[in-house]
């Protein structure tokens, strides 16, 4: 694992959100493939973001299951967890690729979902997707 997803991540478990944040390069661009709409583009919106994850989420955890990296690229997978403050759960999971250079993060690709509360198998999310269940093999 990387030297800046290890205090990414303990940033992250420390609620600092000053150190989170000084990871990031000022211009830092993320991306969420599949949700264009949440791109943006700087180091304030990061903080804005984390500000309010932190203070809808208090005991929020981040753990990295597992990370390699690829020359200034990081893929990590993350769990992250916690209780909202009316209580309700919180869990995602997902990979996130960030790039580094001189040791801050330039660029994100963000794949992190909520983890579903619903017990749906396989055979429902099929049909969901493609209007058809599956047949038994």
């Amino acid at each position: 694992m990387s030297e800046v997803i290890q205090r990414l991540m303990a940033a992250f478990n420390n609620h600092d959100l000053e150190s989170a944040a000084g990871l990031f390069h000022e211009s830092y661009k993320s991306v969420q493939p599949a949700h264009p709409a949440r791109a943006f583009v700087g180091r304030a919106q990061m903080h804005a973001n984390w500000a309010a994850m932190f203070a809808g989420i208090p005991d929020f955890h981040a753990e990295v299951v597992r990370s390699v990296d690829d020359g200034n690229a990081t893929w990590s997978e993350w769990t992250w967890t916690g209780t909202h403050t009316d209580g309700q759960p919180f869990r995602m999971r997902g990979v996130t690729i960030f790039e580094s250079e001189d040791g801050l993060i330039t660029a994100g690709r963000l794949f992190m979902e909520e983890v579903e509360r619903e017990d749906i198998g396989i055979a429902e999310a099929v049909q969901a997707l493609s209007g058809r269940l599956p047949e038994n093999p």
